[in-house]
């Protein structure tokens, strides 16, 4: 049986990977994008994979677009919420604008995301609901007072989620990836990379490739145990 699959900023780093991955994996799967659209259309004229443009942060918007994607490949059986932004700034430093921003994309906008596809998930009986956090949102981050916040309110939403879909054959998990090799990390300059890296066991940033592994395999039925956990994709660098 073939399943559909969402995923949300999908068309770069680390959701560019986990797309592709799912596509690999059989799945029939549309992205979601903010506002690039010259990397959407170029990411959809590599894989095929169409790109649907919204903010997570608008709940009609998402919820629009999330109905034209079930019209287009029809109902969603895989959401992976991984739309995020990062407004950095010392807590003494950050202005209402920067804390709403990241609150309205990164945690109201998994709200955003999973609700309009989660009454399908209900009547169908199966569903997989796969949220990214970050290693930041476990141990918090120095002038990331807002992303840290987002990023553990996403595991309580996992939490709650998995308690109240598992009878129904939902599963929500998460999943916490360390350092990885995206754009935007390989853009600090290389003694801030340095830096780093060098707090990290393994010695080396991440592949987005690793992350979408994870969530292939939560995608899949061997998973289907497997609900309200978190992966912790980091290279040693924290322990949860």
């Amino acid at each position: 049986m073939t399943r559909t699959a969402l995923v949300t900023g999908g068309t770069r780093g680390i959701g560019a990977a986990i797309s592709k991955k799912l596509q690999d994996e059989g799945f029939i799967v549309a992205v979601s994008y903010a506002g690039n659209s010259e990397a959407a259309a170029a990411f959809s004229r590599e894989t095929g994979i169409e790109a649907y443009k919204w903010d997570v942060a608008d709940y009609d918007a998402s919820a629009a677009g999330i109905a034209q994607v079930e019209a287009d490949i029809g109902p969603i059986d895989v959401v992976v919420a991984n739309a995020g932004i990062t407004r950095d700034a010392p807590f003494h430093k950050m202005t209402p604008e920067q804390w709403h921003q990241v609150i309205d994309t990164n945690l109201t906008g998994v709200f955003n995301t999973v609700h309009p596809i989660w009454p399908g998930m209900r009547e169908r009986k199966f569903g997989r609901v796969i949220v990214i956090s970050s290693v930041n949102g476990q141990k918090g981050q120095f002038a990331q007072v807002n992303y840290a916040a987002t990023k553990a309110g996403d595991l309580g939403i996992v939490k709650s989620l998995a308690q109240e879909g598992a009878r129904a054959g939902i599963t929500a998990n998460a999943v916490c990836p360390g350092y990885i090799a995206t754009e935007m990390v390989m853009a600090v300059p290389e003694k801030v990379r340095d830096s780093i890296i060098a707090q990290i066991p393994t010695g080396r940033l991440g592949e987005p490739e690793e992350i979408a592994r994870c969530v292939a395999f939560l995608a899949s039925d061997d998973a289907q145990f497997i609900n309200g956990s978190t992966i912790s994709a980091n290279g040693a660098q924290f322990f949860a």
